[in-house]
């Protein structure tokens, strides 16, 4: 058994990403906290391989996780970057309908993001949009004033810097090793950088291991598969590549995102089940760079995270980039990141929400993709009430 006194920390979240060092962070306020990550520093993986885009909660199941999270983060998250100094710039976004074809769901996005509350939305005809972003064929467009972009990296450091602020202590370079449950709370082992195995005791555990949140599900006695009141936690992974836009002059033309309507129909949900993602589409960053992708691949189980930049995908992105900049040259893009998406279903299957799920002391956060980032403040406030 585990007493009060004999513990080491009230909780230990696994994984230093945006999402655990939010949970750490919020944590901290009111326990005495341990983060336990793998890498050398925070947020260097699914956090630090992704468009840095904040969402406004446009497209997801109106009640969903991902929707309430997505709002709630969005105002959360503007409010922290603003009061700590950390870069990030409402840029709006344009969501773009370029043939008459498109309109159609066009207005089915529309009706999803009314249906959401998202503040900020507005509808611009061809005019309208063409004097936003003339370099872009719109036919019609919806305006998305809420979102915008931020510097991932330090809003990281400034998730990490509260929690430490706060007594949080944060151990890098350890890895999970076992996780045994025992009355009163968790025993823990974990590797240090040497490979020494160490003991850890908390009475709570947040399992925010991203990729890795089925192994440290399985390692704390879960099925992978669920059953008898427990979810499934088992996660298939999906790549996405970038490319940069390199024609510096055309670049600048663009000021904001700029997303193509879902194509093929069948609604939202359809249309993410089959893409695995909301298609290649234009960002913008903090420094004026300008982007396309993601795309989508789905990988094998077991497959290794590569993140190396590989032209391999130009012609497709060319064609993509064309569609909303028919000026992009064929030198105009150069291969940009490599990103990764821990998804809770395959391809074809119903797109899956976040999974938020508390059991005993044990809170488990498993499919944490987009909009993980825009959402982790809120979903650290949620982790805090399963634990209240």
């Amino acid at each position: 058994m585990v007493a009060t006194g004999e513990l080491d920390a009230d909780v230990v979240v696994i994984g230093a990403g945006v999402v655990g060092l939010a949970v750490a962070a919020r944590l901290a306020r009111e326990r005495s906290a341990v983060v336990i990550e793998r890498r050398e520093g925070p947020a260097l993986e699914t956090s630090a391989h992704n468009s840095q885009v904040v969402h406004a909660g446009i497209y997801y199941p109106t009640g969903s996780r991902k929707h309430l999270l997505c709002v709630a983060g969005n105002r959360a998250l503007y409010a922290w970057c603003s009061e700590r100094g950390v870069p990030a710039a409402r840029t709006g976004k344009l969501v773009a309908a370029l043939t008459e074809e498109e309109l159609p769901a066009l207005e089915g996005v529309w009706e999803q993001a009314a249906a959401n509350g998202v503040p900020g939305m507005g509808r611009l005809s061809a005019e309208g949009a063409r004097a936003l972003e003339p370099a872009v064929p719109c036919r019609a467009a919806l305006h998305s004033e809420s979102s915008g972009v931020v510097d991932a990296g330090a809003f990281a450091r400034s998730l990490e810097g509260e929690a430490r602020s706060r007594g949080a202590l944060l151990a890098y370079r350890h890895e999970l090793r076992g996780a045994a449950r025992v009355a009163g709370g968790f025993v823990l082992e974990a590797a240090d950088p040497d490979g020494e195995a160490h003991e850890l005791r908390c009475a709570a555990l947040v399992n925010a291991a991203g990729h890795g949140a089925p192994l440290v599900a399985r390692a704390a006695g879960y099925p992978l598969d669920g059953g008898a009141g427990v979810p499934a936690f088992r996660q298939r992974v999906n790549k996405g590549r970038y490319y940069d836009v390199v024609d510096a002059s055309l670049a600048r033309r663009v000021s904001r995102h700029v997303y193509p309507v879902p194509a093929g129909g069948g609604g939202m949900d359809g249309y993410l089940a089959r893409a695995g993602g909301l298609g290649v589409h234009l960002t913008v960053d903090l420094d004026g760079g300008l982007h396309l992708g993601p795309d989508t691949e789905w990988l094998e189980e077991g497959a290794a995270l590569d993140y190396r930049a590989l032209d391999d995908r130009r012609e497709a992105f060319l064609a993509a980039g064309r569609r909303l900049l028919p000026e992009l040259g064929a030198e105009g893009i150069a291969p940009g990141q490599v990103g990764y998406r821990p998804k809770l279903h395959g391809p074809g299957e119903p797109a899956a929400d976040f999974l938020i799920w508390g059991d005993r002391g044990y809170v488990h956060l498993g499919g944490i993709e987009s909009p993980g980032l825009t959402a982790s403040l809120a979903i650290a406030e949620e982790v805090a009430s399963l634990l209240a």
